[in-house]
């Protein structure tokens, strides 16, 4: 098998909400692989550009119904929580380990007419990041072809399967994705974690 992660090391220029004025200058490319570097455990790990470790998602139950994204050094960047008594798939997003206010609120799109639409995702009222964006998910989680658009139809991230440099796929488990600068690198990864919650 095609090697995945080159290195493990550590992850300098990811930016996880930093705040006003460190917007990174050019798109952040990240390999993601639907495994948890942790044995019997489902999750996520991901890694830069260069093969170093950047985020992380292990899930020690079969109830996914709260996950935790956390950095390279195993530190909650936020956590998912699935809302269970709701008649539309929705999840909201929280900053670190936080329970009340959250940050994005993530609702399946529902239509009786075939649409490409998967998601909405819009910032919470009570989670003060100030941010004011919303984005609509767009394309297929399934084959691992869809993008991330804001309000004024930008596209902001893309998700696609990996070819390893001789140009074979490397399976549905690793993916490509490209963040742009308008986009933090976090919420792109914790956007997937759902639409691997409701999709997968």
């Amino acid at each position: 098998m095609a090697k995945v992660y080159p290195n493990v090391g550590g992850a300098p220029g990811i930016d996880c909400g930093g705040g006003e004025g460190e917007r990174r200058q050019e798109a952040t490319t990240l390999t993601v692989w639907r495994k948890s570097l942790l044995f019997n455990c489902n999750g996520f790990t991901v890694f830069d550009a260069k093969g170093n470790l950047v985020f992380r998602v292990d899930n020690y139950g079969e109830d996914r119904g709260e996950v935790v994204l956390m950095d390279a050094k195993g530190i909650p960047i936020c956590t998912i929580r699935r809302k269970k008594l709701s008649l539309v798939d929705h999840s909201t997003i929280y900053n670190g380990e936080e329970s009340v206010n959250p940050i994005f609120s993530v609702k399946k799109h529902v239509t009786l007419g075939r649409s490409k639409t998967l998601a909405h995702v819009t910032p919470s009222s009570g989670g003060g990041c100030g941010c004011g964006a919303a984005y609509t998910i767009e394309g297929s989680y399934s084959r691992r072809s869809c993008a991330v658009y804001d309000g004024q139809r930008r596209q902001v991230a893309e998700l696609s399967r990996k070819e390893s440099d001789g140009g074979v796929a490397l399976g549905a488990d690793v993916f490509r994705l490209v963040v742009q600068p308008d986009l933090d690198t976090c919420l792109a990864m914790a956007i997937i974690v759902v639409l691997d919650q409701m999709f997968e």
